[in-house]
């Protein structure tokens, strides 16, 4: 049921967090809340997640969001919309009992796993067939870790699911993975739109130990009768499965237009392009995800955003309001502003936690490069910030070989600061317009459920309505500053290949 007062919610299930958003018909947000959960890692390379404190995390955001801003105000919820961050996986048993922790994106166990498969012509026919780089991130390679490491819990498996198929199972009793988050698994054929079977071959699984694939729009049922009391929500609460964030947040951005990308920053970060084509690239550097039939999401992920920036913060910066994250993130951004393109000749290569997009390298690390003795720390922060934005520029290279981009939309809590708006800018040398609404993955999750609802006639029309005004424009001369400078960063981080793997050796 349809009507004047009835509003939207977004719910993300994020890297770190869970957030909770209520739009009306109109795409006007109503509030908004966060919840966050921990990331365990018990041994070097693994990142994992507790799937119960993930659900309870979501539930009682969502139950608050509620009750504090929805029910005061008579609204009916008629949508319940998904996102989820990508290449999460646990196992279940037949009871729909997690054994043991969901494994993320971070998770990079599967080294041993992908290398050998990497430079095969099965690995080859696998990326061309799913549009997934080869990399520990992708669910495939977990599986095959699991297998081979972890005999006894993988005997007892029933499935193999991403944190957002248990949440959503939790809620309504279906086992379904949209068409987005499937095509990032390494394990969906994204020309046949089903599981490839020479991917289930090599994770040594059958199609039925997977959920069910299924488009965005799908309605994965109504809430369960305990949720609908609970959360005291109508039966006619329509939950939709959704997508991945990545492609929600280009959704969000508006971009469908040839010509425009998005860069997207908060912990991680991508750089993604949207057509109707596959971009095969022969060195396996670029993702195509699917969104619907024949359109596709392309693009490259970065490990390296705004966590590294936060990791400097908590290092290094001067905590005068203790605790305070924000106010010292703010405090270190004003005095970056302060310091030159280029920060006097230091470089700094962001691989804190090895790299996907472009280089493709679990083991890659970090490291100031150019350290003099009239460097000060303001040099290190401006360094800091450009290394995590070189990284972003390098992606955006590697697209341009096959698609062209005149101009840039930004989004994510880190992207969207001025100054690093403007060396974007600066570092492509096109024009840069921040989006109005920051939070664009939630923004796409109203999209898809308004075309659902048949606001819009297309998700191609829904984009379309999203207006972002250019706000920033290249500074020709900074801009070949900055070429001079990329050009050293690229070449270590191709040089240095044999030495990160050899360091990590050591750990």
């Amino acid at each position: 049921m349809q009507s004047e007062n009835s509003c939207i919610i977004a719910i993300e299930i994020g890297t770190n967090a869970v957030r909770v958003v209520a739009f009306d018909l109109a795409g006007n947000t109503l509030a908004s809340m966060k919840g966050s959960y921990p990331t365990f890692h018990p041994q070097p390379d693994f990142s994992e997640q507790d799937p119960e404190q993930v659900f309870i995390t979501m539930l009682y955001v969502l139950k608050n969001m509620l009750n504090d801003h929805i029910h005061p105000r008579k609204l009916h919820v008629a949508h319940i919309c998904f996102s989820a961050s990508m290449h999460s996986v646990m196992m279940i048993d037949k009871n729909g009992v997690p054994l043991g922790n969901a494994i993320i994106w971070a998770d990079s166990r599967a080294k041993k796993e992908t290398e050998k498969l990497r430079n095969s012509p099965a690995g080859k026919a696998l990326y061309k067939a799913t549009g997934t780089p080869l990399h520990p991130m992708s669910p495939l390679f977990k599986i095959a870790w699991l297998k081979n490491n972890d005999k006894e819990h993988f005997k007892k498996t029933s499935k193999f699911i991403q944190l957002k198929t248990y949440i959503i199972h939790q809620l309504t009793g279906s086992y379904v993975l949209d068409y987005s988050l499937g095509s990032a698994t390494g394990l969906m054929n994204i020309h046949k739109i089903g599981w490839d079977s020479d991917a289930l071959h090599y994770a040594g699984i059958k199609a039925d130990m997977l959920a069910d694939l299924v488009p965005v729009l799908t309605s994965a049922g109504s809430l369960k009768k305990a949720y609908q009391k609970a959360l005291k929500l109508k039966a006619d609460t329509k939950v939709i499965v959704g997508a991945s964030d990545g492609c929600l947040a280009t959704l969000g951005a508006g971009v469908w237009e040839e010509g425009k990308a998005t860069i997207t920053i908060e912990d991680s970060g991508a750089l993604r392009v949207m057509g109707d084509k596959i971009l095969d690239d022969p060195k396996m550097r670029v993702f195509n995800y699917l969104i619907t039939e024949r359109c596709y999401v392309s693009g490259g992920p970065t490990n390296n955003g705004g966590v590294i920036f936060e990791w400097f913060a908590r290092q290094f910066g001067d905590f005068k309001r203790p605790y305070d994250i924000e106010y010292t993130l703010k405090e270190l951004i004003a005095e970056a502003a302060r310091v030159d393109t280029g920060a006097n000749g230091l470089l700094f290569l962001p691989y804190l936690l090895g790299e996907r997009a472009p280089i493709w390298n679990p083991n890659a690390r970090g490291m100031y490069f150019g350290v003099n003795i009239n460097h000060e720390r303001q040099h290190f922060i401006r360094a800091t910030l450009e290394g995590i934005l070189f990284e972003i520029y390098s992606i955006g290279k590697i697209l341009e070989e096959h698609v062209k981009i005149t101009s840039l939309s930004i989004n994510g809590s880190f992207a969207s600061i001025p100054l690093c708006a403007q060396i974007i800018s600066n570092m492509f040398n096109k024009p840069v317009s921040i989006s109005q609404n920051n939070y664009s993955v939630g923004l796409g999750a109203y999209l898809l459920s308004a075309t659902e609802m048949g606001i819009f006639k297309s998700i191609h029309d829904a984009t379309r309505s999203i207006k972002v005004p250019e706000q920033y424009f290249p500074q020709k001369e900074r801009y070949n500053t900055y070429q001079k400078y990329f050009e050293i960063f690229e070449s270590l981080s191709n040089k240095l290949a044999g030495d990160f793997e050899n360091i990590v050796k050591l750990q």
